[in-house]
């Protein structure tokens, strides 16, 4: 069709140019070569116009082709953009339903776990029992029983009762001498329980807790001579000594791993204590490096009962960049803003109180809204004491991020290359507060051997629950 078309269009051409050439002639009388000439250039400028348009038509259909191309790719444009965001939609989707599955199967593997150690050793105790039968099975056949040969039984616990009851004793009526002799002779060790993230159970933090070692060997824990060195003024003296090996620990850790923090306590005595205070703020200022990594811990009615002179030391603290951690609560009622400001960053509560499991404790807030509140002002909650599953499972219900207690490990002690002299440490004492070099070897009155490169591998690699309760 196309060279009909272009033979028609040329027939037409050929008859204007040779209408246009014999009107020339004729009406004109003008010669045939003028007319000739008249004629041969109306076909050509006809070919020209007919050469022109085509160029401008074609050009016409690219632009339109160009645009229908444009059009198309910004449809595929918008269809690969709503596919990414529905491929986005469903990887999120998938992320939650992992961790769901996670959450839920991590503490039923846990369970299983305990159930088959408690299976064994419930087999192992009941074939004890069955050889211990056999035995006596055994000895009655051989040998006659004979009536009035046996002495009566001892009455179970008595001659053991009698032995224990000195070391209770002792260890209730701690004296005042007695936690002064520990101190200067640095039988004051250190243990450490970690705080684990939830739901992953990964060690985040430790916490430092200090336990006095008697004359004799006793290990007496810090509520049974804590009260009592408050009362007798040995506080500034006892912080002093367990900060300066929180920050050993510290540096010790943070060679293998920089996200790891320990939490220490701090005594509201130790903040205006005339000596202490001043030295521990010096010694704090020289190894200012570790701040984001050593927490302060001080009790709710330490802090309720402070004046103005302690604020100023928390404040200087604060201003060194430490931060501090709101523990050993006793109301759930609390001021999230004004412990903000004074740089508090943490608030650790009991397990029972918060969910509800003491008749006597207030439920002024619960899991889910405490952690709400302090979320709002940059507060972390941190919930101890957790010893079951079933506390567990509450509290992610409410988006509880940390944990700690005896279900994810007891507190371990710390050996005693781990309490190295390190750069920036005292050397001198504070009121006849003789500063450890904590070097190993007997006699030095260094906490006894524990696995310490244990801690430091915990503190390497954050590990999961059924790692953190062998490796302190």
């Amino acid at each position: 069709m196309r060279v009909v078309g272009a033979i028609l269009l040329a027939l037409c051409m050929l008859i204007i140019a040779g209408l246009a050439g014999a009107a020339v002639y004729l009406y004109l009388n003008l010669g045939v070569l003028e007319a000739a000439t008249v004629a041969i250039a109306i076909l050509a400028l006809l070919g020209l116009y007919h050469t022109v348009s085509s160029r401008f038509g074609l050009r016409s259909a690219v632009s339109r082709q160009l645009a229908d191309l444009s059009r198309g790719g910004a449809d595929i444009g918008r269809q690969v953009a709503e596919m990414g965001r529905r491929l986005a939609a469903l990887d999120g989707k998938f992320e939650t339903v992992l961790d769901q599955t996670r959450a839920v199967a991590d503490p039923l593997n846990v369970q299983m776990s305990e159930l088959d150690a408690r299976v064994r050793r419930l087999a192992e105790m009941v074939g004890v029992h069955q050889a211990t039968l056999d035995a006596m099975a055994r000895s009655a056949s051989e040998q006659p029983a004979v009536a009035g040969s046996v002495p009566p039984p001892t009455p179970r616990g008595s001659s053991d009762d009698s032995a224990a009851k000195p070391s209770v004793a002792m260890m209730n009526e701690v004296s005042l001498e007695a936690i002064r002799n520990a101190i200067d002779a640095n039988r004051i060790d250190l243990y450490l329980q970690p705080i684990v993230t939830l739901p992953r159970r990964k060690v985040r933090f430790y916490e430092a807790m200090s336990r006095l070692r008697s004359a004799t060997g006793e290990t007496v824990h810090e509520s049974e001579f804590v009260p009592q060195a408050e009362r007798g003024g040995l506080m500034p003296k006892l912080d002093y000594l367990v900060v300066f090996r929180c920050v050993q620990i510290v540096r010790r850790l943070l060679m293998k791993n920089r996200e790891i923090g320990l939490f220490c306590n701090l005594s509201r005595t130790t903040l205006t204590h005339p000596d202490v205070w001043q030295q521990l703020h010096d010694f704090m200022a020289a190894n200012r490096a570790i701040a984001p990594s050593l927490i302060f811990q001080l009790a709710q009615n330490a802090v309720r009962e402070m004046a103005e002179p302690e604020y100023e030391s928390l404040a200087a603290l604060s201003e060194l960049g430490f931060r501090f951690c709101f523990n050993e609560m006793t109301s759930l009622h609390v001021e999230p803003g004004e412990l903000a400001l004074r740089g508090f960053r943490y608030v650790k509560v009991h397990a029972a109180p918060l969910l509800g499991r003491v008749a006597t404790a207030p439920s002024e807030a619960g899991p889910g809204e405490l952690s709400e509140l302090l979320g709002r002002f940059g507060i972390d909650l941190i919930v101890d004491r957790i010893d079951n599953e079933n506390s567990v499972m509450e509290l992610l219900g409410h988006d509880v991020r940390y944990g700690q207690g005896p279900l994810f490990s007891a507190p371990r002690p710390v050996r005693a290359e781990a309490l190295r002299t390190m750069p920036n440490m005292p050397d001198g004492t504070v009121e006849g507060l003789s500063v450890p070099a904590h070097r190993a070897g007997p006699g030095n009155g260094t906490p006894p051997s524990v696995d310490a490169q244990a801690v430091e591998r915990e503190g390497a690699e954050p590990s999961r629950y059924d790692e953190v309760r062998g490796a302190l």
